[in-house]
C-alpha cells in the first residue's frame, strides 16, 4: 500500500534519498540529514511525499505532485525509489501498480514522470508498468557532484 509520509519517515525518506545506489537518480545531492529536514519538512507541507508498504515493511517512496488549473487532471510522479535489500524482487512493479490505481481513484487521467536517459532498469520498470516516452529533456539535470548535466525521457500514463 501507499500512505503519505508522516514526520516518522524522516529516517526512511531520508535513508532512500541519500543512498548511494539511489541518490544518482533523484533530485537531491547528497547532505547531511540536517540539511535535508527543512526539504523533507516542505514536502510533508505540500501533502506530496508517500511511503510504500508490504507485509507491513517500508520499502519505498514516492512523490506524486498534482499539476493545477488546465493541467489539473494530470500528476508528477518523482522521488521514486526502493531501499535496495528490497530490489529485483517486484516491489517497483507492485509500487506502481498502486500509485496507478491510487492516481485513478483520486481522478487523474495523467501521471507524468522524467527519467534520466541512461537509466535503462527504471525506463523498462515504468514501460512495463504502461508508461510511454514522450520526448527528451536536454539537460534536464544538473549532477553537481559530477558537473554535468543529464538529459531526462518524459513519460506518461494515460489512464
Amino acid at each position: 500500500m501507499i500512505r503519505k509520509a508522516t514526520l516518522n519517515d524522516l529516517p526512511l525518506i531520508y535513508e532512500l534519498y541519500m543512498h548511494p545506489q539511489i541518490n544518482h537518480w533523484l533530485l537531491y545531492e547528497p547532505m547531511s540529514i540536517e540539511i535535508f529536514k527543512p526539504i523533507f519538512a516542505d514536502l510533508l507541507e505540500n501533502n506530496i511525499k508517500y511511503v510504500y508498504e508490504q507485509d507491513g515493511k517500508e520499502i519505498g517512496m514516492c512523490k506524486l505532485a498534482p499539476f493545477t488549473y488546465r493541467t489539473s487532471h494530470s500528476i508528477y510522479l518523482g522521488g521514486v525509489g526502493i531501499h535496495p535489500s528490497f530490489a529485483g524482487k517486484g516491489h517497483g512493479a507492485k509500487m506502481l501498480r498502486e500509485i496507478i490505481a491510487f492516481c485513478r481513484n483520486t481522478g487523474y487521467i495523467r501521471i507524468e514522470l522524467s527519467v534520466a536517459v541512461d537509466n535503462a532498469r527504471a525506463i523498462h520498470l515504468y514501460q512495463k508498468a504502461g508508461f510511454e516516452k514522450e520526448g527528451v529533456l536536454r539537460k534536464y539535470t544538473f549532477l553537481k557532484k559530477e558537473n554535468r548535466y543529464v538529459d531526462e525521457v518524459i513519460m506518461a500514463y494515460l489512464m
